[in-house]
This record gives structure tokens, C-alpha cells and sequence, in this order.
């Protein structure tokens, strides 16, 4: 069975047309034999989709954290002035690309740009290209060259024990690294035990908030690595199909993660018989209609099932009943990489990795006010001040005041939090968490009530609005706040009453962290945010 027929066909006539023309629309209704209503539903649910004809060049400007403390405001209102004229030029406000190091990044056609250099720009419009994406050595990779690619998977499979598997994960506890945190090995094991078949794994490559962009740089430079793990996840739980759920922004990424899955069935490690061991295993991209709903993993799934990305009441969870109703095994894209080392090479290596008395290494988003954003590579264990060093400190010389260390769902904490150590159990002890590992410098001299709010309007520009909770609740604390230089009176408690309403309310994690970065700056920094 293939996934998403309907968005297929939409995808396809998107890039025939540049957009989907309401005669088209009907016209694909009746050739596939589906109602309009249900072509309709879709078309004006994803944000991939144009239903208004655009120009023949579109910029598109990020609106979110990092791109908003570069200057985004500026760069979008400059650029409207100055193609204002330009009947051939479009632009438009959009949420986080995934470029945050670039800040402020935007899209020029399909092509990523640094919009603060305007010849980059123009020659984005005149068909140059956008950014490079250069190749990188990681020290997380197990290999030193292209020819030893899945040389462990090779040794795995001869004498392959599922259950050793799972303890090695468990041993190393190597928690889910997409933001929820769930422990890998216990997952790798629920699913393995349920009975139902056939099962699927999924790589959730669909990371979608403001300041990360880690899992991006992985499936550029480590997708061999992102592939073992998948296939290992797969003959631990028994599957033999499975997909990276891709965001459609990412191109050069998919790319290059479609070059190694094609090598990796050349070899042997993926395909039938995989290093004739009987095992067996295929993988295909999934790119994503877009939306940050859809990195919630029940969304993800309904919008495989060709329905809109809106989440789904748990229990049951995807490992019970997940894609088409089958036991299904979701991880995010890094989760998969590491767990392609510590499969094959155990606790040991994996404590060594980290500091002190922390295990493993972690790639970090890093963006905001420093000096070099960028993915950073480091030990566990590392404090918040050693990553701020590794990306030059703050830019300009300027002093800290506020840290996001987990992305933008992530509560902000103060420069006094900079000697924290960065691990699942110190963050959320000091008050914040690990998250989607994104770390967001704030400088002094940014408005911070503004800066809670802009998350805010993010999680509600992205809300899939299938809850009241987070439907309403992030509306009216836009509407509260929006464009103001200090907080009305009362609205303190009004905000603490709907933020703990939407936490215990809202059918996903959007809902309940939407308001918690906007209240960490409410409660941290009392004497940055006026009241009337």
C-alpha cells in the first residue's frame, strides 16, 4: 500500500501548474474517483499548497525567533518597499524555513537564501541558486569513508538478537532527541512484542521549530547513519517497510538522503536478503504537504493516510495502532543515527562519549544572538556557557540576557542559568528542557515580552485548530498582547489561566507548550516586561 494518493496528486499538479487552479482541482476529482470535499479539505489544510495564483517569483520571509532577532522585520519591510513596483515579485511571511543560521533566511522560489544580501537575492531571482550546503565530517560518524558504510549493520545481521538490541538502548538510555523524550529501547520493545503485522518504521525528519535545524545538517552529511538505524529498528521489531517523513523545504537534504538510500540498496543494506541474512527491508522519502503539526507523530500519520495533519486522541499509541491501524515505530532523525552506534558498539562507547558523569554526545541548533549559529556537536554534560563558546559567544560583544536551550517550545531561562549542564534531567531541573535541542541566545536590548510573543504567534499560526484549548487559547493571548510594549493590566492571571488550561486540556504537545515560553518570560524576568 502507498501512502497519500490524494496529496500525491496535488503535489504533482502543484509543480505542473505553480499552484492548484479550481478547474484542475475538479478535474483530479473525478479522474481519481474522489469527492471534491475531500480534495478541497486537503488542498486548504497544508501550508504547501497555493490556492491563489502567484507571481512568477515569490520570496518568502521567515517571521520566527532567530530570523526576528537578525532583523527579519526590517529585512521583510525593506524588501517590500523595494520590489513594492515589481509586478513580477511576490513576497510573503512564512513560518521557520530550517535555515536559522542564516537568519534572517527566507526562500526565494525553491532555492534558501540569507536575505540580508541583496546580491544573493537578486541572483536567486535570476536563477543562480541559493545557499550552498557544504559536506561535513562529524566525529558522531562511525565510519571514515563512503566504502565502510554499514560495515556494523554487515557484522549485526550474521548473529542479529533483537533483544540484545534493546537492552543496549536501554543500557545507554537513549531517549527520543525529536523533543518528547520517550526511551528509545522501551519503545523499540513495545512494538517489537506487539503481534500484529505487518509493521512499519518511520524516521520523523519533519523538524519544523523556530532555532532547530540540527536534524537538517544530519540528513545532509549522516544519512548512511540515519538508514542503518532505521534498518536496525526495523528487524528489532519485525518490519519490512518503512519511510523518512521529510519537510519539503529540506530539498538539498532529500537529495541527499535519496543518493544513500540508493547506495545502500546497491550494497546490500537495504532491499531483500539484506548481506543475505533474510531479513528484508525497503524505505522511500515521504515529503511533507508542511505544517509543525505534522511533527506530532499521530498527525504525521493521518497525513500518510491522506487525511488532514490534525492529531489523534492517545491511547492507542502509533506502536500499538499506528499507520493504516498497524503496530508502527516512530523516531526522529538523530534518535536513529545514535542508535546506529550504540547497537553496535554499547554502553561503554556511549559513556565515553559524554562528560563527567553524563552519557553520549548530542548535535545542537545554535542560533540568536551569537557570534556562529550552526549545529554543534557535543558531549553530554556540556554546560550552556561551553556551547555559547563553541559558537563564539555573543555577537557584537554583547551581553546575554535570556536563553531558550531547547528550542522555541522550550521555557527561556537567564543568563545565571549559563553553568547548567545540557541533559534531559539539568534543564528540566533548572526550569526548561531539553526539547528539539535548539539552542536560542537572546542579547540584552531585544524586547523580551516581544520575543514571548512571537513564539506565541508561531504556536498559533501552527495550531491544526482540532482542539478549542489551543484553537482559542493562543488567539486570545496574540490578541492580548500583539504589538504592545507592555502587559494590560490582569493579564498576568488571564495568561496563567489559560496557559494551565491548555496544558491540561489540548489534545497535543503544541497546545501545551504554547504559552509556557511566553509565562518562563512573564515569571524569569519580571523587571524586563512592563505593566500598565
Amino acid at each position: 500500500m502507498k501512502p497519500a494518493f490524494i496529496l500525491h496528486e496535488l503535489t504533482l499538479l502543484q509543480e505542473r501548474e505553480g499552484w492548484l487552479p479550481e478547474p484542475e482541482l475538479r478535474a483530479l476529482a473525478e479522474r481519481i474517483q474522489v469527492p471534491l470535499h475531500r480534495i478541497e479539505s486537503l488542498s486548504t489544510f497544508y501550508t504547501h499548497f497555493r490556492r491563489a495564483e502567484p507571481k512568477k517569483h515569490v520570496i518568502a520571509v521567515c517571521r520566527d525567533l532567530s530570523c526576528m532577532l537578525a532583523g527579519g522585520r526590517q529585512r521583510l519591510a525593506a524588501l517590500q518597499a523595494q520590489y513594492a513596483d515589481d509586478p513580477d515579485v511576490q513576497i510573503e511571511e512564512v513560518s521557520c524555513i530550517g535555515r536559522c543560521e542564516h537568519a534572517p533566511a527566507g526562500f526565494v522560489g525553491h532555492d534558501p537564501v540569507a536575505l540580508d544580501d541583496d546580491a544573493a537575492v537578486k541572483a536567486a531571482l535570476q536563477g543562480g541558486g541559493g545557499l550552498d550546503v557544504p559536506q561535513r565530517r562529524w566525529d558522531a560518524d562511525l565510519y571514515e569513508s563512503a566504502d565502510e558504510h554499514y560495515g556494523n549493520l554487515r557484522q549485526l545481521v550474521a548473529a542479529w538478537d533483537p533483544a540484545r538490541a534493546v537492552q543496549r538502548l536501554k543500557d545507554c538510555n537513549l531517549r527520543g532527541l525529536g523533543g518528547a523524550g520517550f526511551p528509545t529501547g522501551l519503545k523499540w520493545e513495545l512494538v517489537g512484542k506487539e503481534p500484529a503485522t505487518p509493521k512499519y518504521v518511520i524516521c520523523n525528519a519533519d523538524e519544523s521549530e523556530p532555532g532547530t535545524f540540527k536534524d537538517r545538517a544530519i540528513l545532509h552529511d549522516l544519512p548512511h547513519l540515519v538508514i542503518e538505524g532505521m534498518v536496525l529498528g526495523a528487524m528489532t521489531v519485525g518490519s519490512e517497510r518503512g519511510w523518512v517523513f521529510i519537510r519539503h523545504e529540506y530539498e538539498a537534504e532529500r537529495h541527499a538522503l535519496q543518493q544513500a538510500i540508493d547506495r545502500a540498496y546497491s550494497v546490500g543494506a537495504l532491499g531483500k536478503n539484506i548481506f543475505d541474512s533474510g531479513f528484508s527491508f525497503d524505505l522511500d522519502v515521504f515529503v511533507s504537504p508542511g505544517g509543525y503539526i505534522l511533527g506530532e507523530e499521530t498527525a504525521l500519520l493521518e497525513c500518510m493516510e491522506d487525511q488532514r495533519g490534525e492529531p489523534r486522541n492517545k491511547p492507542p499509541f502509533p506502536g500499538n495502532q499506528g499507520l493504516w491501524g498497524q503496530p508502527t515505530l516512530i523516531n526522529n532523525v538523530e534518535t536513529y543515527a545514535h542508535a546506529a552506534g550504540i547497537v553496535a558498539r554499547g554502553v561503554e562507547w556511549w559513556d565515553g562519549l559524554g562528560k563527567g558523569d553524563f552519557s553520549g554526545h548530542k548535535f545542537i541548533s545554535v542560533s540568536g544572538d551569537v557570534a556562529r549559529p550552526d549545529v554543534y556537536l557535543i558531549a553530554m554534560g556540556s554546560t550552556l556557557r561551553e556551547l555559547l563558546e563553541m559558537a563564539g559567544g555573543m555577537a557584537d560583544g554583547k551581553s546575554l540576557a535570556a536563553i531558550a536551550p531547547g528550542g522555541a517550545s522550550s521555557n527561556f531561562l537567564p543568563a545565571s542559568s549559563l553553568d547548567v549542564e545540557i541533559d534531559f534531567k539539568t534543564l528540566a531541573d533548572a526550569g526548561s528542557m531539553l526539547g528539539s535541542g535548539a539552542a536560542v541566545f537572546v542579547a540584552e536590548g531585544n524586547d523580551l515580552l516581544d520575543v514571548g510573543v512571537n513564539v506565541t504567534t508561531f504556536f498559533r499560526n501552527e495550531s491544526c485548530g482540532k482542539c478549542v484549548p489551543c484553537r482559542v487559547g493562543s488567539e486570545k493571548a496574540v490578541e492580548l498582547l500583539q504589538g504592545r510594549k507592555d502587559l494590560p493590566a490582569g493579564a498576568d492571571q488571564l495568561l496563567e489561566e489559560l496557559n494551565e488550561t491548555m496544558v491540561q486540556t489540548s489534545i497535543c504537545g503544541l497546545g501545551q507548550v504554547a504559552l509556557g515560553p511566553l509565562m518562563s518570560i512573564l515569571r524569569n524576568f519580571p523587571d524586563q516586561v512592563q505593566s500598565e
